[in-house]
């Protein structure tokens, strides 16, 4: 890891796809941010690159225009945006034409040479199918050659299965050496995910009983109120396997299930990060349907507003087969963990959006302290990631007053601070010190690959039943069934139906207490 942890060296950031959605939604307010919180260094310039005809100027108007939109609070004085927006430089480039990149090396090294820059940051935000040939052009038309170091920062998707990934991969090496390529999942980049490590291993209290003696079942939600909006093209060939699986939630299945590592080095880390996946028990596609549920959203309701099925989406065919949700069960078959269940559960036009990580730990003896059935409330630790950004312990106490009833209470920790960091502000930052310990390494890509084509062939060859789910609910039965068939339940993930820690809390233990699903 980079030993300054308050600014980064002096670069230029050539950014591929600078007029697209993610570059005005998400790029250009971490960049500034960046820049508020005086991490960029003084020289660092950054080089927008796209096929539309912009001078500086008018891209800077682009700029400004994309703030406005989508992060309305960010520019507090325009003084400072406008010393910002010096930064932005503009290159005209059609990404398949080999002179066009002539035309941007002679624009880089001129820039360069005016604010004394050697170092250079490659992110392709762009389609990836852009991938492979943009990085060759880099290559050939000297771009990848610099007297200091280049990096490459890519999108997600890295392949479509574990061919097309490999074939990516050989592709983007032939330019820049493993070392220097920074594949982005941005989940990895959120508060609460990069706390998991700190919260595992910076505590006593958990070392001893995170072990499959002490936890009885872990629970990964990711949950989405939105439908396809418009990424039907996308997700028509991805869908939720894919998109979400394939890496966010086996990152955190990861983050989860690590050893402790060595040291609290970048490779050491991706190192246990890896054994995890080596440990993942492989589904053949014949056992698929005993393990996953997919599902696909139904027309529904969701916040009083009726909402369209998946099928009568715009651009999605009307006999799609794409799953918009996946349920899984997951082992990790090593030591630790042997015998332990990892329930994930993904979805679009669900009831909330909530991404959450419920720990449920074994149950007590029943004999000494037990509610007027005799069954007493399990305890939890909950890492909440997103909307809200904190954890809680669930444990089990007295109830105020005479009667010997044992109720749940719950000790809450909220990360509300104004000055934490968006995701793709941390990751910039990280790639921009050459930290690579929150960015996915090749070989964490290709075993979550090998973990998940099985998984897509049985769904391909309707080896598991495609269940169809009413919008704004928790997707199919067939999910409930999966984690009952072990005796457990899906937790209530925050806002599922209060926002109150307490009353869902309480309901849940009640519903458990009758037999129900919480």
């Amino acid at each position: 890891m980079a030993n300054d942890e308050h600014q980064t060296e002096p670069h230029t950031l050539i950014l591929f796809g600078a007029t697209g959605d993610l570059a005005r939604r998400k790029l250009f307010p971490a960049l500034y941010q960046l820049h508020q919180r005086k991490r960029l260094h003084p020289s660092t310039r950054i080089l927008n690159v796209a096929r539309s005809a912009y001078t500086d100027e008018r891209f800077r108007d682009l700029a400004t225009s994309a703030m406005k939109e989508f992060a309305p609070t960010a520019i507090q004085s325009m003084d400072d945006w406008t010393d910002f927006a010096k930064r932005l430089h503009y290159c005209s480039v059609d990404a398949s034409r080999d002179d066009d990149y002539e035309t941007l090396k002679s624009v880089l090294e001129s820039l360069e040479q005016k604010n004394g820059l050697q170092n250079r940051l490659f992110y392709l935000a762009m389609a990836p199918e852009f991938f492979g040939p943009v990085a060759g052009r880099i290559q050939s038309s000297g771009l990848a050659q610099t007297m200091g170091w280049r990096r490459l920062i890519i999108e997600k998707p890295f392949g479509h299965d574990y061919a097309s990934a490999e074939a990516l991969n050989t592709e983007l090496c032939q330019v820049f050496r493993e070392e220097e390529i920074y594949r982005i999942d941005h989940y990895l980049g959120k508060e609460m995910v990069q706390n998991i490590e700190v919260i595992r291993f910076a505590n006593s209290i958990f070392e001893p009983v995170w072990n499959n003696r002490s936890i009885a079942n872990v629970q990964i939600t990711s949950s989405e109120t939105v439908g396809v909006e418009e990424r039907a093209s996308y997700y028509e060939h991805a869908g939720a396997l894919r998109d979400m699986v394939q890496n966010h939630m086996l990152q955190m299945v990861m983050m989860i299930a690590m050893e402790p590592p060595s040291r609290l080095k970048t490779e050491a880390i991706r190192d246990e990060k890896v054994k995890v996946l080596r440990s993942l028990h492989r589904f053949r596609v014949d056992e698929v349907a005993e393990h996953v549920v997919r599902g696909q959203y139904d027309a529904g309701v969701i916040q009083n507003h009726s909402v369209a099925s998946y099928t009568d989406e715009p651009n999605v065919r009307k006999d799609s087969q794409t799953e918009t949700f996946v349920a899984a069960k997951l082992f990790v078959d090593n030591f630790r963990w042997a015998g332990v269940p990892f329930y994930l559960r993904t979805g679009k036009r669900m009831a909330v959006k909530s991404t959450e990580i419920v720990i449920q730990f074994r149950d007590m003896p029943k004999h000494l302290y037990f509610n007027q059935d005799g069954k007493l409330g399990p305890n939890l630790l909950v890492i909440r990631v997103n909307p809200v950004e904190g954890m809680y312990i669930q444990l089990n106490a007295k109830r105020p007053g005479a009667e010997e009833t044992v109720i749940p209470v719950a000790m809450e920790f909220s990360q509300t601070s104004a000055n934490s960091a968006e995701a793709y502000e941390r990751l910039f930052f990280d790639a921009m010190r050459g930290d690579s310990t929150f960015f996915t390494r090749w070989d964490e890509v290709s075993l979550a690959w090998k973990f998940v084509d099985p998984i897509a062939a049985a769904f391909t060859e309707n080896r598991t039943p495609l269940h169809l789910y009413p919008a704004g609910s928790w997707g199919p039965k067939a999910a409930e069934d999966l984690v009952q068939a072990e005796a457990h339940r899906w937790w209530p993930v925050y806002g599922q139906e209060t926002t109150s820690v307490e009353t869902v809390l309480e309901r849940a233990t009640a519903t458990t207490r009758e037999g129900q699903e919480p």
